[in-house]
């Protein structure tokens, strides 16, 4: 069954008619488009992806995130990418089993990670077993990110993982059901095993000679008729291929249902020129806590030892056996000394490092050997004491009144991102360096450098810790709840402690 959708409309000698693409046909050759920044590939994308909705499975991975709109009116699947290789390999093999269409939306990414986590997806989609090889476009927003034709800025690894991805998509895709469609801003910058498997093109405005002139030889047409590529307008491709036409034609776009996040900046009237007392407010210094809207938690009416002193003195005044209960003394030295067995445990070599459970063993043998009074603490206690001995806080701090805030504060969060608080908090409380990205992962107990920063960013959107960045680069952490900032500190400084920490989690 031929399956034909509507691009937009074309002029051939004179007369204006639809512009089609065969679906059916596009499964089998796959598909280039290629634009310059606001020639409309998006827009273009967008239109392909829209009208051949209902008729293939679709998989979109986007950078931008600017295609998530697709999941309101054609019920796309939008996937986070910012998850495990394991998770994202499942999720991927899911969507082939029960052929639901999807966008992999990578914003929340560095460039690097985006690579990683797409070829990890596609390698998932790929190596299904043959049962479920339905057919699906698969459509690349700025594919030169992902096949780029030369090294760049990130790592070799992440490189040839994603080269290797994209490349199996346009060459071997098609005996497992995936047509790849490659939207590129220059061919210049897309690896060419890439682009030569691609059968049809849609070929958008470009003022280059090097681009104008690779887009030229893979329509057929001589160097002449390559200035006609800066003659297109916005909206306006060159098309040629077994699923659009013989011979090139210019293809307007038709217009689209949904809409991206960004757009083309359009003009506005300026605003008055500013009075003396504006530019006085323009210049003032930042504020040391931020303005934006944060959730105000209330501070605790009293200090750890107060409130120990206030528990004694109830149970004093209920139980009858007044002589066995300790004293408000008692309790406070008990905690100093828990504080200092956790800072004890953490003292040892790659301590930070090690599995929780032998810290929470190594805790609990070592107050046996003190002979401490009472019963042993229970787990929450016993990661509270560990984790405020990771942020380098002294025991006599741990029990004062100035620390009694942080933990009421930190008692408020999820408990993965209680250690990297603690540190952040400790460096603001006495006025030091911003922790580095290597620091906040060791007092997570990983080495690895996207995890801290995974967490610091969930902080931030909690509301508990507020980022800042100088123009030198570095980061200072306000805390919103408490009043204290950090000095500036470098984020890529190595760790204070020691040990190496990788910026890609190995999973």
């Amino acid at each position: 069954m031929k399956i034909e959708i509507d691009l937009g409309t074309t002029v051939s000698g004179g007369q204006v008619g639809p512009a089609k693409l065969d679906v059916e046909e596009l499964l089998g050759t796959r598909l280039l488009i290629q634009g310059n920044s606001g020639s409309g590939k998006s827009h273009l994308l967008r239109r392909i992806l829209e009208t051949s909705a209902t008729h293939v499975q679709q998989g979109i991975i986007d950078p931008e995130g600017d295609f998530v709109g697709l999941a309101d009116k054609f019920r796309h699947v939008v996937i986070d990418a910012n998850r495990s290789k394991a998770d994202l390999e499942h999720v991927a093999v899911r969507v082939r089993q029960e052929r639901v269409s999807f966008v992999l939306d990578l914003s929340s990414l560095e460039v690097e990670q985006q690579m990683i986590a797409s070829a990890v997806f596609l390698n998932a989609m790929f190596d299904v077993d043959r049962e479920f090889w339905f057919p699906m476009l698969v459509a690349v927003d700025e594919a030169q990110l992902f096949a780029p034709a030369a090294a760049g800025e990130v790592s070799d690894e992440a490189r040839r993982l994603s080269l290797a991805a994209m490349t199996n998509l346009m060459c071997r895709g098609r005996k497992r059901g995936l047509a790849g469609i490659m939207a590129t801003q220059r061919l210049a910058k897309l690896a060419k095993n890439c682009a030569a498997e691609a059968s049809n093109f849609l070929m958008g405005r470009t003022f280059l000679d090097i681009d104008m002139q690779r887009a030229a030889d893979l329509l057929g047409m001589d160097r002449r008729q390559a200035e006609n590529f800066r003659d297109l307008q916005r909206g306006q491709f060159m098309a040629l291929g077994p699923a659009l036409t013989r011979r090139p034609i210019v293809v307007s776009v038709g217009s689209v249902e949904t809409a991206a996040w960004g757009s083309t900046p359009k003009l506005t009237p300026l605003p008055d020129m500013p009075t003396e007392e504006k530019r006085d407010e323009l210049l003032a210094p930042a504020p040391t806590v931020s303005v934006r809207p944060v959730f105000k938690r209330p501070a605790p009416s009293m200090s750890t030892n107060e409130l120990l002193t206030q528990v004694a003195a109830e149970a004093a005044r209920t139980s009858p056996e007044e002589v066995n209960q300790p004293s408000a003394e008692d309790i406070a030295e008990r905690e100093r000394n828990l504080y200092e067995i956790a800072g004890q445990v953490l003292s040892e070599v790659d301590a930070a490092f090690h599995q929780e459970a032998i810290l929470i063993q190594d805790f609990t043998v070592r107050c046996k050997i003190r002979r401490l009074p009472g019963t042993t603490p229970p787990m929450s206690d016993i990661r509270r004491y560990l984790n405020v001995a990771r942020a380098g806080v002294p025991a006599e701090t741990a029990v004062g009144p100035e620390w009694a805030p942080v933990l009421a504060v930190c008692k408020g969060l999820p408990e993965d991102l209680h250690a990297p608080f603690l540190r952040i908090a400790a460096a603001a409380m006495t006025g030091a360096p911003c922790p580095s990205d290597a620091d906040l992962a060791r007092v997570c107990g990983t080495r690895s450098l996207t995890k801290a920063k995974v967490r610091l960013s969930h902080l931030d959107k909690n509301g508990a810790v507020v980022l800042e960045t100088d123009q030198r680069g570095q980061r200072f952490a306000h805390l919103p709840d408490l009043g204290w900032r950090t000095a500036p500190g470098d984020p890529n400084a190595p760790s204070d402690h020691g040990g190496e920490a990788t910026s890609v989690a190995a999973e």
